[in-house]
């Protein structure tokens, strides 16, 4: 007999949350439910225009200028051979493709620090639709920003659309709070082009409120006025 909650499965269905048991359970009653299958086409869609929201790492600017510069600084290096005619532009050629190397290395560094980054966007955006999608969830629009704030029962998170990256130097930081006086961090986080997602350290009280502000790093208390705030009354 099948479980009535296997219509519940459908969320985590949709992130690849589930087991090979409750997969194999999961798609022989989605075969015969077009509830289910109505509900899947629709968190697909939602994880998907997550998933695209998140920035392409891009090489670092001044990439070329980098290379010609390293392979110029190394042509002094270069000791031709009267001997082979051939000597000098070999050397020359290995000098340059010697400079291309260690730039093409910072880049890469560079690069693999962009994709963790990308990934942690990336898991911070699926936790945030497990919750958007969670039984019993509620969603409250963003004040001063376009974006949904998400209470469910297992936890809180922002979503956010188009949020420039913080200036130099500086975090973003959320805060709840249960009067919207009294504020308590909820964890510090950083934004690009796109959609970001931020599963807070704390939930909203009933009643109270969600807020984001600009600081050096992580504070006890705001120093400035909230960029965004998110009432849920």
């Amino acid at each position: 007999m099948e479980r009535d909650s296997v219509h519940q499965l459908t969320a985590a269905y949709a992130l690849d949350a589930l087991d090979d048991r409750d997969v194999a359970e999961y798609e022989t009653h989605l075969a015969r439910c077009p509830t289910c299958q109505g509900e899947l086409a629709e968190f697909r869609h939602t994880a998907g225009t997550l998933a695209l929201a998140a920035p392409a790492a891009d090489p670092p600017p001044g990439l070329r200028a980098r290379i010609l510069e390293q392979a110029r600084a190394e042509r002094p290096n270069v000791v031709p051979l009267r001997s082979r005619r051939l000597a000098p532009v070999l050397g020359a050629a290995a000098a340059i493709a010697a400079g291309i190397a260690i730039v093409l290395g910072i880049w890469a560094s560079s690069l693999s620090s962009d994709l963790d980054g990308t990934r942690q966007a990336l898991d911070a955006q699926r936790d945030a639709l497990a919750l958007a999608t969670e039984k019993g969830a509620e969603q409250y629009p963003l004040q001063g920003a376009s974006g949904t704030l998400v209470v469910a029962p297992s936890g809180t998170a922002l979503i956010i659309d188009g949020l420039a990256a913080a200036p130099e130097g500086k975090v973003y930081e959320a805060w709840v709070s249960a009067d919207g006086k009294t504020m308590t961090p909820a964890g510090t986080f950083s934004a690009g082009d796109g959609t970001t997602a931020v599963v807070l350290d704390r939930p909203v009280p009933s009643g109270g409120l969600a807020a984001v502000t600009v600081e050096d790093g992580p504070v006890d208390q705001p120093t400035g006025m909230p960029i965004l705030t998110a009432p849920t009354t």
